[in-house]
């Protein structure tokens, strides 16, 4: 079997989507296995407040997760605007590695940069704002002080809040910013770029400095998932999840 790497992003798990967390799970229980890595590239959840929460989908994924990796799959977490507050405890249970905001990986030979994308939305000025507040390490580390019911209706008013902030923009706004695709290109030197966020799937094929670049945008699971997998050779193929 050709070796292979899986890249899924905005899962947003949660309780009242039941359908997604089962694909998801029968997606980590076979088409995962045997596959070289899997790499979340954020909002695995719709709400995550913290590692101490042991509701039974956590538990779920969690678990699958951990059986993922024993089988030999490595699996890799970037944090989205969603679950921004998974920790080391998370790491541990599931045996997944945290990346940072930007990771810069080796994809059999190929320097590859993997993000979020919520950074790529530089015209949205409001959310990057709101973005450098909740993720310092003193508000964080007071919102895991207080109780999981606190964090619950936190998280409640929070994803009313995002519904009713994203219906006053306008989807330019909330998409990557052209030149700060451009910048990131550059600073990092390389050519592929995959990421999610915009819930705008599509491969871009552009020019960075007389070079040709692609910036693979990955698609929000919904009736169905994707994943991009990327074979040893160099071919990649974007595969669809029912």
């Amino acid at each position: 079997m050709q070796a292979e790497s899986l890249f899924i992003a905005d899962l947003h798990l949660s309780a009242k989507r039941p359908d997604v967390t089962r694909r998801f799970l029968a997606f980590i229980q076979n088409r995962c296995l045997g596959a070289d890595r899997l790499y979340i590239l954020g909002d695995l959840f719709d709400a995550y407040i913290g590692d101490d929460d042991d509701s039974p989908l956590n538990r779920d994924v969690k678990s699958a997760l951990r059986q993922l990796s024993e089988s030999g799959t490595a699996i890799f977490f970037q944090h989205g605007n969603r679950d921004f507050l998974v920790g080391e405890r998370f790491s541990r249970e599931t045996g997944a590695t945290l990346l940072g905001d930007y990771a810069l990986i080796d994809l059999y030979g190929q320097p590859v940069l993997l993000t979020h994308g919520d950074l790529l939305c530089t015209d949205d000025v409001l959310y990057q704002a709101a973005r450098i507040r909740v993720r310092a390490e003193e508000w964080k580390r007071n919102a895991m002080a207080k109780p999981l019911l606190a964090r619950q209706i936190y998280a409640r008013w929070y994803r009313f809040k995002s519904g009713l902030d994203k219906s006053k923009k306008t989807l330019d706004i909330m998409d990557a910013n052209a030149e700060a695709v451009v910048e990131t290109f550059r600073r990092f030197g390389v050519t592929k770029l995959i990421h999610g966020h915009t819930h705008r799937p599509a491969v871009h094929e552009l020019t960075v400095d007389g070079r040709s670049a692609q910036r693979f945008v990955l698609a929000e699971w919904n009736a169905t998932g994707q994943t991009l997998c990327w074979k040893q050779t160099g071919q990649w193929a974007l595969e669809t999840i029912d």
